[in-house]
């Protein structure tokens, strides 16, 4: 671990004044806990210039009931993943260097260390999840996980910890993201935690070239989302006005849209303010046949009707990505990490958030995030150790609190900043659960995406589907 030798040396031999054991351990902070006066390191400190007080100042010690600062041991941490490295990257930004200040700073205080790294792939990490809260192992994980069926079976099987009996973890902060609490709630227990910001989900990719061609302004559409009349009438009036027939021979040459239909579908629900599977009191509930997402979903289905392009008979799964960036098709709805692969586009385009449905007058997108989970098989030590651990990595930057780490990458990624400053900035604000990923059984591709059509409306697949979803949500609810 990389030392800033200046700083630390400062911190060691500052007066460390008695803090709150706002983490306490299993037994000694919750007694402890509120008791005493939370002080920042650096105050009382005469030894240190003015200029290194204030550097370190920042920075506030937790101690024990001793007065002593939490000592995990020399524990070694490991957020487990599928595709972090584990080393630690070159600062590129006065954050990244401050960032690096403050985990440097945790880790010496406290005695730990911690990192991310890759320990298994996207495919195996939920058997391989099962088979280390099964069986345990000696190392110190908070394994990362994404929501679907196996998430659901572990909680159910009890091999995630409940994070709430863990006194160093408080879910009330703002750090915490409050759909992952909500999803991964049940009763006063909470088993997955999520302290980074909701990854944007989908949108409206559009080709800049081909709108200019049609007479359009593309910095128009950025325009209507600011004005808050980016709504499903507005793009369908674009859509009829850039689909072509330009030879008369009554083939379309250019269409308007090209969409995977597993995006397109609940993008339009919940604009609409619909959803799948609902949650209140009671547990989980089928929610497919509500007005709302009836309504987003006969929607969705007639501007496929009208405006999708049609793919060539060979074409492969994933053509209307391939469609897009050939200039094939204006509109595309897809979600924000797919910019990253249009890399090498040779038209530019924008990204706006799916248009309103006609019954929300703010956007909206689902989140799917991965969320963070400590295995059920640790002792109550053990996991509040790595649970203080890891809620200190997870503390904003002093300093840089206000700091919106998350563009950088997609600043990268997308062809103009209003992607990035407008879009995604609403996009990470307005993320909404999708409780249908918590149902064991649902799997919504071939239960309903896949199968809806105007000869097989969305009213008939969710009357066909009605009772064995039913079955399902049962058995989620413990019934």
């Amino acid at each position: 671990m990389k030392k800033r030798s200046r700083v630390l040396s400062v911190l060691l031999t500052a007066t460390m004044v008695v803090g709150v054991a706002g983490c306490g351990s299993s037994d000694a902070a919750s007694d402890n806990a509120g008791s005493s006066a939370q002080e920042t390191v650096g105050e009382s400190t005469e030894a240190a210039d003015e200029a290194e007080t204030e550097e370190v100042g920042q920075y506030t010690v937790l101690t024990d009931e001793s007065g002593n600062p939490y000592d995990l041991g020399g524990m070694e941490i490991i957020i487990a993943d599928w595709f972090s490295s584990g080393e630690e990257e070159e600062a590129s930004s006065a954050y990244d260097e401050a960032h690096q200040e403050y985990l440097d700073w945790i880790q010496e205080t406290y005695n730990f260390t911690i990192k991310q790294q890759a320990v298994t792939s996207w495919g195996d990490s939920p058997e391989d999840y099962v088979n280390y809260a099964t069986t345990g192992g000696d190392e110190n994980y908070v394994f990362t996980l994404y929501q679907g069926s196996a998430l659901t079976s572990a909680i159910q099987s009890g091999l995630m910890y409940d994070l709430s009996t863990l006194d160093c973890l408080d879910f009330s902060e703002s750090k915490w993201d409050s759909v992952v609490k909500d999803t991964m709630s049940k009763g006063d227990s909470v088993y997955a935690m999520r302290a980074m910001d909701h990854e944007p989900t989908a949108g409206i990719y559009f080709n800049k070239r081909l709108l200019e061609e049609a007479g359009i302004d593309p910095e128009s559409i950025y325009e209507l989302q600011r004005n808050n009349e980016w709504t499903w009438d507005k793009f369908e009036e674009l859509c009829k006005q850039v689909q072509k027939d330009t030879d008369n021979d009554g083939v379309i040459d250019l269409y308007a849209m090209t969409n995977f239909s597993c995006t397109l579908y609940p993008a339009a629900v919940y604009s609409n303010g619909g959803q799948f599977i609902g949650k209140d009191e009671n547990g989980f509930y089928n929610d497919l046949e509500s007005d709302a997402t009836m309504e987003a979903l006969n929607w969705a289905l007639d501007m496929i009707d009208k405006y999708e392009m049609v793919y060539p008979e060979d074409a492969a799964w994933d053509y209307t990505y391939t469609a897009f960036a050939n200039g094939e098709a204006v509109f595309t709805c897809a979600e924000s990490y797919k910019a990253g692969d249009w890399a090498d586009m040779e038209d530019d385009f924008g990204f706006v958030c799916f248009p309103m449905g006609p019954r929300m007058d703010h956007y909206v997108n689902y989140a799917q995030d991965n969320v963070f989970v400590i295995p059920s098989c640790y002792d109550a030590e053990k996991a509040w150790k790595i649970a203080f651990a890891f809620n200190l990595y997870n503390e904003p930057v002093p300093g840089f609190e206000d700091h919106e780490g998350w563009k950088d990458n997609y600043y990268k990624s997308f062809r103009d900043t209003e992607s990035v400053d407008e879009t995604l900035a609403i996009m990470v604000d307005s993320g909404v659960p999708m409780y249908d990923k918590l149902v064991n059984g649902i799997d919504m591709g071939p239960d309903l995406f896949w199968g809806i059509s105007k000869d097989n409306t969305p009213a008939q697949k969710a009357e066909s589907i009605r009772n064995t979803w039913q079955s399902y949500i049962d058995t989620a609810n413990g019934k």
